[in-house]
């Protein structure tokens, strides 16, 4: 099955959004979540954040490094651009329910750990319906 540079990009982009912040929500969720002083977000909890964030970079550098030595054929055509904006209003829709969720959490609850987890869960949330969004529009064709 051919793929276009395109393509091939935003696998390598939902394989390391997958894995770099799946593993940063499963530590939150198993280390930081459970502790009493889990209402503020506290500065060597940071660390999960920027160590998650140097993992996406890492796998999305060496896998797209990957793609360009094996396709060179990286220009786009008005179906990529049609499709790329697609995919990004459908990830804005679910941005926009985020970020008004987490305001509603930081209304409702104290400290400020359950608004930014919120607010970075719905942001991952986004980033992967506009991937998959994408992705599936290329398989249909459109």
């Amino acid at each position: 099955m051919f793929m276009t540079f395109q393509e091939k990009s935003l696998w390598v982009s939902l394989v390391g959004l997958l894995v770099a912040f799946g593993g940063y929500f499963y530590s939150v969720y198993w280390t930081v979540l459970p502790t009493p002083a889990a209402k503020d977000v506290m500065p060597h909890q940071a660390v999960l954040f920027m160590l998650a964030t140097v993992v996406l970079v890492v796998l999305l550098v060496a896998g797209h490094v990957v793609i360009a030595i094996v396709d060179r054929r990286t220009e786009t055509d008005e179906r990529d651009r049609s499709i790329e904006l697609k995919g990004s209003r459908y990830g804005s829709y679910v941005l926009a329910t985020g970020v008004f969720l987490s305001l509603c959490t930081a209304v409702i609850t104290q400290g400020n750990a359950i608004m930014a987890y919120v607010l970075l869960g719905f942001w991952v949330l986004a980033q992967g319906v506009e991937i998959v969004s994408q992705l599936v529009m290329y398989r249909r064709g459109y």
